[in-house]
């Protein structure tokens, strides 16, 4: 992921955050965050002065943020959002998002979604919300999205445990809020072809991973990705190219569940999809396991590719993103997915 960035980086124009004419898009960009300030974990944390210069940009006229429900309600409906449509999320509701994060946001009146892990917040566990905080970013006009009860990895319970879990944060949402979210996050990013199903049969109109891409109609809609942003990846250039980036869209995509069970599932698995017709530079794809591990994509049929990480993929999770330079001047498309590995 690092080399996909600096290769990024050296060739995106300095005119790529500067404001550009509007026009029709079928795509978004969401940016996931966790923490605010809380600079001792550096791998779910944003620092503030990271955050603010992410705001400035956000606000600089080249982007326009829109609540996820909005967003949403266009893809399906099939209508057209604007070009670069950003929506702003973050996990878990730790407690700097309510201190740090929201108010920031609330200042420059961007819109906002917070996915709730419930159990941490019913059990006033430090560090994070509680029920009243969750209730007062609601009227300030915070979108509220589930993030699962216990926020235990999906793939890692029986499908009786996963509907227990959904259910049980169901059910607070409703006592404590009065109303059942229909924005669902996979906790971790993690996901299977049995918990996608569960998932789904819930009633959620969208799921998100943790994956990068851009969101668009043409993807499944319960996994869609999203940009995560920590003190590693929060750079403005990131952001840009985060914010800039278009769809990379595939179809048929293999292996149809990433649950890799260690010595028992192949490792690392063989990754096959078909771009479609309206993608050029195919010839200049480039993709990347989340350690950065290059990998070469194979043409083995009409637009159809095969891949494989170099090495076995490792728990819990490991990811593979590919890019394509884009026809629009220091703009890519994005395809990435999230394999779950398990011993």
């Amino acid at each position: 992921m690092r080399k996909t960035l600096a290769l990024l980086t050296a060739i995106l124009p300095a005119l790529v955050g500067m404001a550009v004419p509007s026009r029709a898009a079928d795509n978004a960009s969401v940016l996931m965050y966790h923490r605010f300030g809380e600079n001792r974990i550096p791998s779910t944390n944003i620092r503030l002065e990271q955050f603010e210069a992410h705001i400035a940009e956000l606000t600089s006229g080249a982007y326009r943020v829109l609540p996820l429900p909005e967003i949403v309600a266009k893809l399906k409906k099939g209508e057209p959002l604007p070009d670069r449509a950003v929506a702003i999320t973050a996990d878990d509701a730790y407690l700097s998002i309510a201190t740090e994060g929201w108010p920031r946001l609330k200042k420059a009146g961007l819109p906002f979604t917070l996915f709730v892990a419930t159990e941490p917040v019913t059990s006033k566990i430090k560090g994070y919300m509680t029920w009243d905080d969750v209730r007062r970013l609601r009227d300030e006009g915070v979108t509220i999205g589930a993030h699962g009860h216990t926020h235990l990895s999906l793939p890692s319970l029986t499908a009786d445990g996963i509907r227990k879990d959904l259910d049980t944060s169901m059910q607070l949402f409703e006592k404590e809020l009065g109303q059942k979210p229909s924005l669902f996050a996979y906790p971790f990013g993690e996901w299977d072809a049995k918990s996608l199903e569960i998932v789904k049969g819930m009633g959620y109109a969208v799921a998100f991973g943790q994956h990068s891409g851009s969101m668009h109609a043409r993807n499944d809609f319960f996994w869609m990705p999203r940009f995560p942003m920590n003190e590693t990846f929060g750079s403005i250039e990131r952001m840009r190219q985060a914010l800039n980036s278009l769809p990379l869209p595939v179809t048929d995509v293999e292996p149809k569940d990433v649950l890799v069970k260690l010595g028992q599932t192949p490792n690392p698995p063989t990754l096959r999809f078909t771009v479609d017709p309206e993608v050029e530079r195919l010839n200049q794809m480039v993709c990347y396991t989340s350690e950065g591990k290059a990998i070469q994509p194979k043409l083995i049929g009409e637009r159809r590719y095969e891949m494989h990480a170099p090495a076995p993929l490792q728990p819990p999770r490991d990811r593979i993103s590919c890019s394509v330079p884009s026809k629009e001047k220091g703009r890519f498309r994005w395809f990435g997915i999230q394999f779950t590995v398990v011993k």
